[in-house]
């Protein structure tokens, strides 16, 4: 093993929330996007603060980043629109609705009960009282105290605050040591820090970018599916027998992704200075004339995963990946961009597995399996691995919210030297001929290569068609000249929200019935306000459940954004 040789690394953490706000009333209906920048969006930023010889591209969703300023927004006016955020506020608890009482009690004592309330035996104390009168009616829960619901809160926040803030933070400190018993004192300075937490967030990353340690990228606007935007025949490249939606397109489809792709290049640019450099395609989804929009527009990158370029190599040049995808890839019909594709195993190493293994462990399993590929590359050659995965919602499946996993990781690879780690546009400034090239690629996203988790079952081609539906009366109004222009604006705000691909992730029975309904509430009441926007009577199908049931209460499926 020649001791000399190199490989080079580039881990993209993938910041995503979908957009939670009902827009007809400003609330926002569920709190997953505030929660996750204060647990994960901070604690990964300070892993990276730790670690100043640690590079990584940070990829951010304009609409997360439009609610997180929202929230900032709240704190700084004190008058919150997230209905926990206001309970938490609240002077008295003692005259909670039932409604409300019932929002605590389904959201605050977290699913994850080994990481995230076990660890805590005065938290597991209010979950096992509450547990006693589950099931027994409002009555029943009527008995609980003002005291017991405040001391919920504040330990459903503390809980859902990062491990890094924990240890620099003195009031979490002091109110986790205490346990309960927490005053509206105590809850007004928790509330300060979180809203100080949540300002200071995205001019951190700035920072880290500004000082060339991180590369920040960006993903059309609201997170559509673009290939299926375009084209929902294009789900056929990869499933030739997957069923489609009744609509035959989505209308106007390329003038969206269009405006989708130029909005997140705005935003980009009025937060961190310049428009990225590239993208991640919203769940890795690509397609060739999606490809050469992006390139159309500037972007110099964009990234999927290994099981779409392995469908496109079997194609193009009947070979399998494994030996080809440690390097970019040009494809001839979309000239001007390069793609990096996501090193499967590796990445889902890190999402599902290593948080079973004691952090020292799992990092140098990671760092072996570099050094493998390392070995059995080429001579001559330099392999760049590409790990690419969520950066929220792995962490809270870790011990301490993956705090040690990485401090062992990121120490760890520090110490190779023949292990460096890099970003995307500064690889491409460095190589700008080692790109391979395909003719064009098979279309497909970083889930199985396919696009079936959005289009195909029942429930989520219904969804399409509704889409479709509210598009083709969006187009037919805004044509007509009826709406003035404050008006149309935000129409097609309100049009961008109901593109995003979360909504078609969620129908389908092997995900959590909560989860299910709650997503296909929230689809309709977004396509209700856009009718409504248009001065038009929403059609009545949007009055009934989309979605034919879903799994079990607690559901059976994949890690996802949404907690």
């Amino acid at each position: 093993m020649s001791k000399t040789k190199k490989i080079e690394l580039v881990f993209l953490w993938h910041m995503h929330q979908p957009d939670y706000r009902d827009h007809a009333t400003g609330e926002f209906r569920r709190p997953w996007t505030y929660l996750h920048a204060l647990k994960d969006y901070t604690d990964m930023a300070a892993h990276l603060e730790r670690n100043p010889t640690m590079r990584a591209v940070v990829n951010f969703v304009p609409v997360l980043l439009d609610q997180i300023e929202d929230y900032v927004r709240q704190f700084d006016a004190g008058i919150f629109r997230d209905p926990l955020l206001r309970l938490l506020a609240r002077e008295s608890l003692n005259d909670m609705d039932a409604a409300e009482r019932s929002l605590v009690l389904a959201t605050c004592f977290p699913g994850n009960h080994a990481r995230m309330v076990a660890p805590y035996p005065r938290f597991e104390r209010l979950r096992n009282l509450y547990r006693q009168l589950d099931g027994q009616g409002e009555t029943a829960t009527a008995y609980l105290s003002g005291s017991f619901f405040s001391d919920v809160l504040v330990w459903y926040h503390l809980v859902w605050t990062g491990e890094t803030e924990r240890r620099s933070r003195a009031l979490l400190a002091e109110l986790m040591t205490r346990g309960e018993g927490f005053s509206l004192d105590d809850r007004r300075r928790l509330l300060s820090l979180m809203g100080d937490t949540l300002r200071e967030l995205i001019p951190r990353y700035r920072i880290l970018a500004e000082r060339g340690q991180i590369e920040l990228s960006a993903t059309p606007d609201t997170h559509p599916l673009a290939p299926l935007l375009l084209d929902f025949s294009s789900a056929r490249e990869a499933q030739p027998e997957i069923s489609l939606p009744q609509a035959h397109f989505y209308p106007g489809g390329r003038s969206r992704i269009d405006r989708h792709i130029a909005l997140a290049r705005e935003s980009h640019a009025r937060r961190f200075g310049h428009p990225p450099a590239g993208m991640w395609p919203a769940e890795g989804a690509v397609s060739t004339a999606f490809l050469q929009q992006l390139a159309t527009q500037g972007c110099r990158w964009a990234a999927s995963s290994q099981g779409v370029l392995a469908n496109s190599l079997l194609r193009w040049h009947n070979a399998p990946s494994k030996v080809h995808h440690y390097h970019p890839w040009r494809i001839e019909a979309a000239p001007g961009i390069s793609v990096f594709f996501r090193d499967e195993r590796l990445s889902d190493l890190i999402g599902f597995e290593y948080a079973k293994w004691h952090g020292r462990d799992a990092a140098q399993h990671f760092v072996d399996q570099l050094a493998r590929i390392r070995d059995e590359a080429p001579a001559g050659e330099t392999p760049l691995v590409c790990v690419i995965l969520d950066g929220e919602n792995a962490w809270e499946h870790y011990p301490y919210n993956a705090y040690f996993f990485f401090e062992d990781l990121y120490g760890l690879i520090a110490e190779q030297p023949w292990l460096v780690t890099t970003t995307c546009a500064d690889w491409l400034a460095r190589n700008p001929d080692r790109c391979g090239n395909l003719p064009e690629l098979v279309a497909g996203s970083w889930v199985y290569g396919t696009f079936s988790t959005w289009i195909g079952d029942k429930d989520k081609n219904r969804a399409w068609d509704l889409l479709c539906a509210a598009k083709q009366a969006y187009d037919l109004v805004i044509d007509s000249g009826r709406l003035e222009d404050a008006a149309q604006r935000e129409a097609e705000a309100q049009l961008a929200v109901c593109e995003g691909s979360d909504w078609f992730w969620w129908f389908g029975d092997y995900n959590p019935r909560e989860a299910v309904e709650s997503f296909d509430a929230l689809f309709r009441a977004n396509l209700a306000h856009l009718y409504r926007l248009l001065r038009l009577t929403e059609p009545p199908q949007l009055a009934l459940p989309l979605s034919s049931g879903g799994g079990s209460p607690e559901g059976g499926g994949a890690m996802r954004r949404a907690s």
